[in-house]
């Protein structure tokens, strides 16, 4: 049995661990090499961004029995692609779920192009913490915003080439504790925290307690989708099973 991982998430680099830990055969693909760079020493690895075309040719030439989907919660077009590949292929298909359905008392929006909107009448200093694949959306705010980005020369880029002041980016690897989320709003005056429901792995929780302890208006994008699949337990428990049947 050989597992094909599609990952860069935490959950990702939690399984392709777990996966050498127990000598599974297994290949973990990434989209950037800073997702590479992350994952776990002697992991088989494929970096870069694959087309459905690209990612069957990948699941025929490496001998998988099947791939788990351990994607973000809102790569949903890259999900659709990889179940896609994977049932034209006749792999077994699994897809791994993030944690964290949270409700609570904040604003919502349903994408970063609401989130920007909503933003745009709402005044202060805001702290993005959305990442930089949607950030165009929020391009009208460079001046009062301060997007929170990877450590890479591609995220420092992109926030640069949409207007964002070099002193308002923060580039660093996350999750972020509590503290270290009040230290930003502080330091940089923050007003409103625009974040996405990533459950633990993504720190969500150490976001608005840090939000309201800094008297902080919390904005969270909603997931695009209610998807159905396994926790990383479970996962781990399925794989383990096949690898011994």
């Amino acid at each position: 049995m050989k597992a094909l991982v599609f990952g860069g998430t935490s959950e990702g680099r939690a399984l392709a661990e777990w996966l050498l830990g127990k000598g599974i055969p297994a290949l973990v693909s990434v989209a950037t090499d800073y997702g590479g760079e992350l994952l776990p020493d002697g992991v088989e690895r494929h970096v870069g961004r694959l087309s459905g075309s690209e990612m069957r040719s990948l699941m025929r030439s490496g001998g998988f029995d099947i791939v788990v989907d351990a994607t973000h919660p809102y790569a949903s077009a890259a999900t659709e692609t990889i179940a896609a590949a994977s049932a034209a292929e006749g792999l077994e298909y699994v897809r791994l779920l993030r944690g964290g359905d949270e409700r609570g008392e904040w604003l919502s929006a349903r994408d970063a192009a609401e989130a920007a909107e909503m933003l745009l009448d709402m005044p202060g200093r805001v702290l993005l913490t959305t990442g930089s694949k949607e950030l165009a959306a929020f391009a009208p705010l460079a001046g009062r915003a301060c997007p929170r980005v990877l450590p890479s020369m591609a995220s420092l880029e992109k926030c640069l080439s949409l207007g964002f002041p070099a002193k308002d980016i923060i580039c660093m690897q996350g999750p972020f504790t509590r503290e270290m989320n009040e230290a930003m709003i502080r330091q940089y005056g923050i007003d409103i925290l625009v974040t996405k429901l990533t459950g633990s792995a993504g720190g969500f929780s150490e976001k608005v307690e840090a939000a309201r302890s800094c008297g902080c208006r919390l904005l969270v994008i909603e997931r695009p989708t209610h998807e159905s699949g396994l926790a990383l337990g479970e996962v781990e428990r399925l794989l383990e099973e096949r690898w011994n049947s």
